[in-house]
């Protein structure tokens, strides 16, 4: 025990010969594949208590515990190594590990393990950098369904993900239906609306604008800071409500920060300084960069195969979903989920229950309150369907 943190570690699984080359849907392929994880609790002998979580943007495989350090990762700072869900998923908790088998994964061109553009590329011996190809949210579920063929886990109980995780839900729910029977996207939407559109493409803009971006090949010098801390200011202010991010936001100014030529005379510029500044020590530009691209074009029905939504969504007709919604979000707005739900009753989704969660923190109320999830998420992932009716 680490303090009250129960010490974990991460494992690693490389996608075996059979699957390899890994086929993206780009047409691109990878020679190898490695994919950094994280297990909790025990799988049954029916392999039948399984959940697996999809993190956020830019989340890790640690949801729970501590992890000191992970093996080759070298943003690994202070801030990942307690689990960013530590409060919702343990013995007892909302997700309980004494009855589920948890399983996190970090995504495909992720900088946690997994393989990415700062991995080594066997062709070359040197980091990826601006070779790694193009990615969808398809490609990135399709490395953790194989992942759970390797720890032979043919259903799930459930699936979870916040954010961007719940598209990675929606995805694996429509494309693996039987693989999944309950689906709970927290925070999410059916397709990136027009809104997040911009701000994805500011944030882009930010990292491929800045000098030391260099296409992506800057591992070897001087990383675009400017550019990454930029582009993670234009994303927190939709992360975390104003209110929230006033109380936040120190009554002091930090004195000497901010950009070269610019005094910051405000404790909102301050807090928003720092923000991008730590951001540096645990994140990837090209990360951040192929992660927004595949936000940035999650097309649900291109990645299916489909041409028609309620073909698609009909799939799920046999599973239960539990959509949540937070009434201060301004990353993915609660008109999304309505909008969710009513499209899956649409398709013949029967079994289904939104929730909307009534909380000043934002869209980051999902990591941060789970006395407000936590009901819902134990009354979904250990009840019946009938006895919630």
């Amino acid at each position: 025990m680490v303090g009250e943190h129960e010490e974990t570690k991460t494992a690693f699984f490389d996608l075996p010969p059979e699957v390899i080359p890994f086929k993206l849907q780009s047409g691109e392929v990878l020679s190898q594949v490695r994919v950094a994880y994280e297990t909790y609790g025990e799988l049954s002998e029916r392999a039948d208590n399984a959940i697996l979580v999809f993190h956020a943007l830019t989340g890790s495989q640690h949801l729970s515990g501590w992890t000191e350090a992970v093996p080759g990762v070298q943003k690994w700072s202070d801030e990942c190594q307690v689990g960013w869900w530590t409060a919702f998923v343990g013995p007892g908790k909302p997700i309980d590990t004494d009855r589920f088998f948890v399983i996190g994964a970090n995504y495909l061109g992720g900088c946690y393990g997994s393989t990415g553009p700062s991995s080594i590329d066997p062709a070359t011996g040197s980091p990826y950098g601006s070779a790694f190809p193009h990615l969808t949210v398809a490609d990135i579920v399709d490395t953790q369904v194989a992942l759970l063929d390797h720890l032979g886990i043919e259903t799930l109980h459930a699936v979870i993900g916040g954010s961007v995780g719940g598209m990675m839900c929606l995805s694996l729910a429509t494309r693996h239906p039987g693989r999944v029977r309950k689906v709970i996207p927290i925070a999410a939407g059916l397709r990136t609306t027009e809104l997040q559109f911009i701000h994805n493409f500011e944030q882009t803009n930010a990292i491929l604008g800045d000098p030391d971006f260099r296409g992506g090949d800057y591992y070897a010098g001087q990383h675009p800071d400017s550019g990454l801390a930029l582009a993670r200011m234009v994303g927190h202010k939709t992360f975390v409500s104003l209110t929230a991010m006033s109380e936040r936001a120190r009554s002091d100014v930090v004195a000497g920060s901010g950009p070269p030529g610019y005094v910051i005379r405000h404790p909102l510029e301050s807090y928003m300084w720092y923000q991008g500044q730590k951001f540096l020590e645990r994140f990837d530009a090209n990360t951040y960069v192929r992660l927004m691209e595949v936000w940035q074009h999650f097309d649900l029905l291109a990645e299916a195969g489909e041409t028609d939504l309620m073909s698609l969504l009909a799939r799920c007709r046999e599973q239960e979903f539990m959509i949540f919604s937070i009434d201060s979000d301004v990353c993915f707005y609660p008109d999304e989920q309505e909008e969710m739900a009513y499209t899956l009753r649409q398709a013949g989704v029967n079994k289904l229950r939104r929730v909307t969660v009534h909380s000043d923190k934002g869209h980051d109320a999902f990591l941060l309150e789970p006395s407000l999830f936590g009901p819902h998420l134990v009354a979904t992932l250990e009840g019946e369907w009938d006895q919630y009716e």
